[in-house]
Parts: structure tokens; C-alpha cells; sequence
């Protein structure tokens, strides 16, 4: 690794560190960067992952504790083992111990397991108390956590990180992910120039280029061999649901939704003329919405316009004539303004109602928001952060 001077227009060499000449450890140091910076082990596009546990020992009749445990976008759960600067010889088996151990855990075991992180980090931090179960589901972007399939069976992956692999320990990891286990290896290695201290991380095992289509190819042969049928019910039942709804705004005044098309989410989104934060109708079991999401990838943007709109709330609830849900999600990159409607929504025999109130009240809150977004969205290209990527839809 070379550290670059754009002055005398050179690169320097950066001096590769042990951990230990450092005096970083394991526990204090390697293993509380990665908690706090999960995505550092996320190099392939997609595969985010969320911490909910540390030094897990919650293994019946064993003393054993895992470092830290994960659940990535699919529900599988993670389980991560951290080595300083040699991984030894025993670092696998340890790893598929905690495997089997993690694997019969149920849904619910994982969200208490979650939640109990959640309570000792606010003993930490001081923070209010979050919702392990509202976490899950916003982080598996699913209608509900009756929905979320959460550890599933032989879908447990393996991370490993270390500073030097033995050959045992590549040996190995290369064998089982022929059988379908997911095993990844990283490399760390501490740096430093001068004062400064710098950590690279790299995918050894698989590489990243491999990594998606090892993945795709297991993805294939998954959904071969079987489709959940729950899934396959829902994704059924949405897409009758969004046809019926989209008829009944082509009938509408609400020109939102007339190229859209059916989708098997539970979400269908419409632009608003500010990219990445696209009108919204949610169908959800027990609840449908309309509202604004401000999903920009810029979170500046997004707070930006949302604090805008908050500041005309008043005038807003009144043209919009009922009081919307305001919230600005802090520690997170979207916000949503919204409007909600409790319902049955899985019975066929409420859907006209249902969806004569999305044309209703989507209709309105479009009509209230239109021109202020208009104003907002020319203030938002003038804004002092980098906005050029915020253009109109």
C-alpha cells in the first residue's frame, strides 16, 4: 500500500505493522472496529451485514463464545471469527462448532438474542433502547417479521479474519465451500506513516470477483430445487393487489402511477421529481401507507429536504387534512413522511376499500407536496454539500 502525494506528485510506501508491535489485541481492538464497522467485510455489492451479537455465549452445556455474530440481507446468520496476526490450526473447526451450534436457533431465539445486544449497548452508549424486531425488519427490508425467513437451514456463513492464514486453514475453507458452505477469509494488516495508522482489509477467499458468481450459482441451484412456498403465495397475492390498485389510479386524477407496473414487493414506488425519494404505497398485511421516501444515497440530501418539509408540517397537515408521520429515522440514511391506515389486508373482500383510500389520500399528498418540492428540489441544487448526483427524475 502506497500513500500518495499529490504535491510533489509521488507515492510512498507504507510500512506493514504485527498487531501486536502495535499493541492491538484482539478483543479490545480488531474485534471492536469490525462491530462497529460491519460493512469493512462487506466488499461485494449487496451483502450488508448487521451485528447482533458479541462474544456470543449463549450455547447450551458449553463454555464455547463465538466473537461476533451477524444476520447479512438474506436472514442467514453469521458467524465471525477474529484472529490477530496468525489464524493457528484449529481457527475452522472452532468456526463450524458455532455453526451447528447457531443452527438450530429459531426466529425468535435470533431476535432475543438481538434485542439483549441492543440492551447492553444502550448500557454502554447511553442511547435509547431500539426494537431488535423493527430492526430486523427494516434491515431484511420485509413486510413484517412474521415474513422474514431468519436462519433458514444449512444457510449458515462463515467469516474468518486474521493478519496470516495457515495453509491448513485455506486448505480447509477451500474444501467446504465445495460442499455449499459459505466461507469467506479476510486479510488485515495494520499500516503506518509517520504517525498515522492505517487498516487494509481484503477478500482473500473467494475473491470478490468469484464471490458473486459462487453466489449466484448457489442462488440458482437453491431456487431449483425448491421455492418457499409462503414467498411464492405473497409475491402471488401482491401482484393481484398492485393490478387491481394501478387500474384504479389509471381511472384517477393521480397520474403518478400511470407507467408503473405490477410488482411482487409489498412497496411501489413513483417518482417525484427529486431522485431517490420516490413517492411510496405500502400493502402490508395488517397496515397500507402512502408516502414520501427520502432515499437518496446522499444523506445529507435527504435530511436536507426533509427538514424543509418539516418546517411547513402545519400547512402541510392542513392541505393534506389529516396529521402525517414524520420521521426522520436518526443514524440512518432515509427518512419517510407518512400516512397510515390499519386493515386486514390479506382478505380479498377489503381490497376495494383499501385501494379507493390509496387513490384518496395519495392524490391529496401529492397534490400538498408538489410545489414545495419543486422550491426544495432547486434549493437542494444549490446546496453547499456535493450535489450534483441530485438531479430530476
Amino acid at each position: 500500500m502506497y500513500k500518495i502525494d499529490p504535491t510533489q506528485n509521488r507515492i510512498a510506501p507504507l510500512e506493514a505493522k504485527r498487531f501486536a508491535e502495535l499493541g492491538f489485541t484482539e478483543r479490545k481492538h480488531l474485534q471492536e472496529w469490525l462491530e462497529n464497522c460491519p460493512q469493512a467485510l462487506a466488499q461485494v455489492d449487496g451483502d450488508e451485514l448487521l451485528i447482533i451479537q458479541k462474544e456470543f455465549d449463549g450455547f447450551d452445556d458449553t463454555r464455547e463464545r463465538l466473537d461476533l455474530l451477524a444476520i447479512d440481507k438474506d436472514g442467514n446468520l453469521v458467524i465471525i471469527e477474529n484472529k490477530l496476526d496468525d489464524t493457528g490450526r484449529d481457527v475452522v473447526w472452532q468456526a463450524l462448532k458455532y455453526a451447528g451450534y447457531c443452527a438450530n436457533l429459531s426466529k425468535s431465539q435470533v431476535v432475543d438474542i438481538y434485542q439483549r445486544y441492543l440492551n447492553q449497548r444502550t448500557q454502554e452508549t447511553g442511547q435509547p433502547v431500539a426494537n431488535a424486531a423493527d430492526n430486523l425488519v427494516e434491515f431484511l427490508e420485509v413486510d413484517g417479521l412474521e415474513a422474514a425467513q431468519i436462519n433458514r437451514i444449512k444457510t449458515q456463513r462463515l467469516i474468518f479474519v486474521a493478519a496470516r492464514y495457515r495453509k491448513e486453514v485455506t486448505n480447509t475453507v477451500l474444501w467446504l465451500s465445495q460442499f455449499g458452505i459459505a466461507c469467506q477469509c479476510f486479510k488485515v494488516t495494520p499500516y503506518q506513516t509517520g504517525g498515522e495508522l492505517f487498516l487494509n482489509v481484503e477478500q482473500i477467499i473467494p475473491t470478490p470477483e468469484s464471490t458473486e458468481f459462487m453466489i449466484g450459482m448457489v442462488a440458482k441451484e437453491a431456487e431449483e430445487k425448491s421455492a418457499d412456498t409462503e414467498q411464492k403465495q405473497r409475491h402471488t397475492l401482491r401482484l393481484a393487489f398492485w393490478e387491481q390498485a394501478l387500474e384504479a389510479f389509471g381511472e384517477s386524477k393521480c397520474a403518478l402511477y400511470n407507467n408503473i407496473s405490477s410488482a411482487k414487493d409489498h412497496w411501489l414506488s413513483a417518482g417525484s421529481g427529486i431522485s431517490g425519494m420516490p413517492y411510496q404505497l405500502i400493502f402490508g398485511k395488517h397496515e397500507i401507507r402512502v408516502g414520501l421516501s427520502l432515499q437518496n444515497s446522499q444523506a445529507e440530501a435527504n435530511t436536507f429536504v426533509f427538514e424543509r418539509l418539516e418546517a411547513q408540517k402545519t400547512d402541510l397537515e392542513a392541505a393534506f387534512g389529516h396529521p402525517l408521520d414524520w420521521l426522520p429515522l436518526p443514524n440512518k440514511k432515509s427518512c419517510r413522511i407518512q400516512y397510515a391506515k390499519p386493515v386486514d389486508g390479506y382478505n380479498k373482500d377489503n381490497w376495494p376499500g383499501m385501494i379507493s383510500w390509496m387513490v384518496d389520500h395519495m392524490t391529496k399528498l401529492e397534490t400538498t407536496l408538489r410545489e414545495p418540492l419543486k422550491v426544495i428540489n432547486q434549493q437542494l441544487k444549490q446546496a453547499s454539500f456535493d450535489a450534483a448526483e441530485v438531479v430530476d427524475d
